[in-house]
């Protein structure tokens, strides 16, 4: 399929498939914007409309079974993910797939195996998009010795924190029936220090959910499962203690930051500056680490995912090997949570 044209379906249009799925897979040479089923058929119609996709579905299985389209984009909430891949992987299309892989590690690891069975079709998952232009330049300063054994890892990240209004609307993040074990940018976060630092092998966690109760845009009242607010400790498998805070209830906090704490320097990443600083043995204060324009190769999913499905090059951001990695680390951080002891995360 070198030079052949890529005809792609998108099953749900939320705001990140219209921000960057669309538009750049639409700017991808030879490929074709070929259906879309969205929520409604009446904001898919809206959808197509804008982007100029040839066709409109009201059921997404009509998008997966289609014979002239070649690669499915799924912009679901996390719900959907696990039963489209799978139909769509068995009807023979390539996937790529929005981030928060799945419910559970066991869809995960359904999809995966799914994956596995048609190895000459592409299977790729949307990345943690807020650390791509550092994580060569952190994964290199960690893996040459640069600051020696690390020893502890500090992150504390907030999911858009605003102070706590009974009245608001459930979200679907908020919502377990939706989401699943996912927890606020916990995934996304993991995703990224697996880059850095490897898995985690066994977690500590507490949660905490600001409003017990919440209505739906029904009105309909759901207990509220998903926390707020959560503090983990965790055993990395090379060794690391690692110290992980997520919240959407810290207003006016930190900003979202990383520390790496060796035996013989200190990383720290600085995350919406996309900005690495290093302190070694003997320095009185960390500098900031230049890191060269070409190494900074931040956002170019669209056109992996194309250039994957032409034999161009290998996914490396997202795999699914990865996505059922951090699917484990939530599902460990969840059962820690709700049995309030320490919970191993398994490998693959």
């Amino acid at each position: 399929m070198a030079d052949t044209k890529i005809r792609v379906g998108f099953i749900g249009a939320g705001k990140n498939t219209r921000l960057h799925h669309i538009p750049k897979l639409k700017a991808q040479p030879g490929v074709e914007l070929t259906a879309v089923a969205n929520r409604t058929k009446e904001s898919g119609e809206r959808v197509a409309k804008e982007f100029g996709i040839a066709r409109v579905h009201g059921d997404w299985r009509d998008v997966v079974s289609a014979k002239d389209i070649d690669a499915v984009c799924i912009g679901t909430w996390p719900y959907m993910h696990c039963e489209i891949t799978l139909a769509a992987l068995a009807a023979g299309k390539h996937v790529l797939c929005e981030a928060r892989m799945a419910m559970n590690a066991a869809e995960g690891r359904l999809m995966l195996d799914a994956a596995r069975r048609v190895p000459d079709r592409i299977a790729q998952l949307v990345p943690a998009p807020h650390t791509l232009e550092v994580d060569s330049a952190l994964t290199r300063l960690v893996s040459d010795g640069s600051i020696g054994e690390v020893l502890a890892v500090e992150i504390h990240a907030m999911q858009q924190p605003r102070f706590v209004d009974p009245a608001e609307p459930l979200h679907w993040r908020q919502n377990v029936t939706l989401s699943g074990h996912n927890i606020m940018n916990m995934g996304i976060w993991y995703e990224a220090m697996l880059r850095w630092l490897g898995p985690a092998r066994r977690v500590m966690a507490l949660g905490k959910v600001a409003v017990p109760r919440r209505r739906d845009e029904a009105g309909l009242l759901h207990d509220v499962k998903v926390p707020d607010h959560v503090e983990i400790i965790a055993n990395l498998a090379r060794g690391a203690l690692a110290r992980l805070r997520f919240s959407a209830i810290s207003v006016f906090g930190p900003p979202d930051e990383a520390w790496i704490f060796g035996s013989d320097g200190t990383l720290r990443l600085e995350a919406a500056a996309r900005k690495v600083w290093m302190g070694r043995r003997g320095d009185k204060a960390l500098a900031e680490v230049p890191i060269p324009v070409e190494q900074r190769v931040g956002w170019r999913v669209e056109e992996e995912f194309v250039n994957a499905i032409r034999g161009r090059e290998k996914i490396t951001r997202t795999s699914f090997e990865d996505g059922v990695c951090y699917m484990e680390f939530t599902d460990s951080v969840t059962k820690s949570m709700q049995d309030g002891r320490a919970v191993e995360v398994a490998g693959l």
